[in-house]
């Protein structure tokens, strides 16, 4: 989910606040991050638009930015903070995001970076898709050498059948449509098939994405965690409405070798999986998130987008 979304660019439009929150609790949520340890001087945060699932902030403190991110854990999602923070470590130490300075329980405090949130249309530039591949192409190689502690992991399709379960407990208006949705999970995971284990960001959104000029950095790492790497290419493929000449490109690049009938479906498959996890994540966030976002409609889009790469797996010829 895009939880920084133009976290990292001075915002002119006005804080979105979760439903029957008003100026007070956002004043306490302010007194709070101004309370922290870390600051050097007296701060006066400023709310920053965006984010499906966390609440942000800009600080600026004896001359330097900073970012301000409260979140707790969520177990719904299968996010744990203490994942992110040693995630967000790893990428800084391998140069690949901006450094985390200071954490603890809720809050997490980031340095700013200059650059630009990119967009989908930005990602779909063949110059910029070259610059993204190759950042997470790092990813899956560098992060395994910094990252410490119990390895996270993100499997897409336990995520599936976990919101499966919180959506039948839960009573969400979309229950009727999970039995249809997880027997194509079913057969979406048999299609991808044994994995070569990789270290992915399992959230790529161009929104996650700052170029800077001569760099790009990827931010938001709390779904970081070992994956197959076909999860990160088909979710940048699908978040970024990348053409069919572009994933071809994109999977010839990444490998090596142009992609066999096999590689090509366990591909599509993915890309299918990512879709339908984002649909039911926000499926999930209907019936728990009080942020007054429209959950109903981006569950909506997911699904229309999940329903067309299904059909797109249907059509592809078995290996």
């Amino acid at each position: 989910m895009s939880l920084w979304k133009d976290a990292l660019l001075l915002s002119s439009l006005p804080p979105v606040y979760p439903s029957g929150m008003g100026k007070p609790e956002e004043q306490s949520l302010e007194a709070r991050i101004g309370g922290l340890a870390c600051w050097r001087g007296k701060v006066a945060p400023e709310p920053l638009a965006g984010g499906l699932s966390n609440r942000n902030f800009l600080v600026r403190d004896a001359g330097e930015r900073f970012v301000v991110r409260l979140g707790e854990d969520v177990p719904a999602h299968n996010i744990l903070r203490r994942n992110e923070i040693a995630c967000s470590r790893a990428a800084a130490a391998a140069g690949l995001s901006p450094p985390l300075v200071h954490a603890e329980p809720g809050v997490l405090v980031f340095s700013f970076v200059e650059g630009r949130t990119l967009t989908p249309e930005d990602v779909r530039q063949d110059a910029m898709l070259a610059r993204v591949l190759d950042l997470v192409q790092r990813v899956h190689d560098d992060m395994p050498d910094f990252i410490s502690g119990p390895p996270p992991l993100f499997w897409v399709f336990h995520a599936l059948r976990d919101y499966a379960r919180l959506l039948r407990a839960g009573a969400s208006r979309m229950a009727s449509e999970l039995p249809r949705l997880m027997a194509a999970a079913e057969l979406l995971e048999q299609a991808v098939g044994p994995i070569e284990l990789k270290f992915g960001h399992n959230d790529l959104l161009a929104a996650n994405l700052i170029d800077a000029g001569e760099r790009l950095w990827l931010i938001d790492w709390e779904y970081g965690g070992f994956n197959s790497p076909l999860f990160d290419l088909g979710n940048l493929a699908s978040n970024n409405s990348l053409s069919t000449t572009q994933i071809e490109w994109l999977l010839t690049t990444y490998d090596g070798r142009p992609p066999d009938a096999r590689r090509r479906r366990a591909f599509v498959a993915m890309t299918a999986a990512s879709l339908l996890r984002e649909a039911m994540w926000s499926m999930v966030q209907e019936i728990r998130s009080s942020l007054a976002v429209d959950y109903v409609a981006y569950t909506a889009e997911n699904l229309t987008r999940f329903e067309a790469a299904w059909s797109a797996f249907a059509g592809e010829p078995s290996a």
